[in-house]
């Protein structure tokens, strides 16, 4: 009797920690329209066929709160943009968190309002050059490695496809940007499909393949 209850206790605590895993990816059964719509965007396997160059300003611009049709249509647009990772920080789903900024920040300088850009683990894996730590050496972001970079951060050029994630969208607040780092708009670029880095002796852009 005893280990049949012990059975049942294990099994209903089980059930319980994988549905709150899947919960957390957005894969539960039973998850809002929203909550399954942002899954299945992050979840994109196939790079955008064609894409446009952004701003942050430009990526600020895109409506908040709009309604699903509206949303969606954007979404399937693809973007680049260019800029320096000011933080990478690995996220809970999985994804590569990027923080990326307009201005090279330089050892010391605060942090600034970013657009945030993720890469998903369906593009990370099998990846060697796309790794944390391969990435941690490509970017020099100002956080996420132990030590910061002297150099500072690379130049970099993102391409990816637009996406909302509607929990983020909050318009920073004044005290937040006067005084440290703030996320600029709960749109993103995510996932990331094509990492380029900028080659101060040839003066282009090379692609940083998976």
């Amino acid at each position: 009797m005893i280990l049949r209850s012990v059975a049942v206790l294990l099994f209903v605590a089980g059930t319980v920690v994988l549905l709150s895993g899947l919960t957390l990816l957005g894969r539960a059964p039973g998850l809002p329209q929203d909550t399954r719509h942002l899954r299945a965007m992050k979840d994109r396997r196939e790079p955008p066929a064609k894409v446009r160059d952004v701003s942050m300003d430009d990526i600020a611009a895109l409506p908040h709160g709009a309604p699903m049709a509206t949303r969606s249509a954007l979404e399937s647009q693809g973007v680049r943009m260019e800029g320096w990772v000011q933080r990478m920080v690995m996220s809970g789903d999985g994804d590569l968190h990027l923080e990326l900024v307009e201005h090279r920040r330089h050892l010391g300088e605060r942090d600034t309002t970013y657009v945030v850009a993720e890469i998903s683990p369906l593009w990370r894996q099998d990846a060697r050059s796309w790794s944390y730590e391969s990435l941690l050496q490509a970017f020099r972001p100002n956080h996420g490695g132990p030590t910061p970079w002297e150099a500072g951060p690379r130049h970099v050029r993102l391409t990816g496809w637009l996406n909302y994630d509607l929990p983020y969208d909050r318009v920073p607040s004044t005290w937040l940007l006067e005084n440290g780092a703030a996320r600029r708009t709960g749109w993103e670029i995510h996932p990331v499909t094509r990492i380029e880095m900028w080659d101060e002796q040839a003066l282009a852009w090379q692609e940083l393949r998976r």
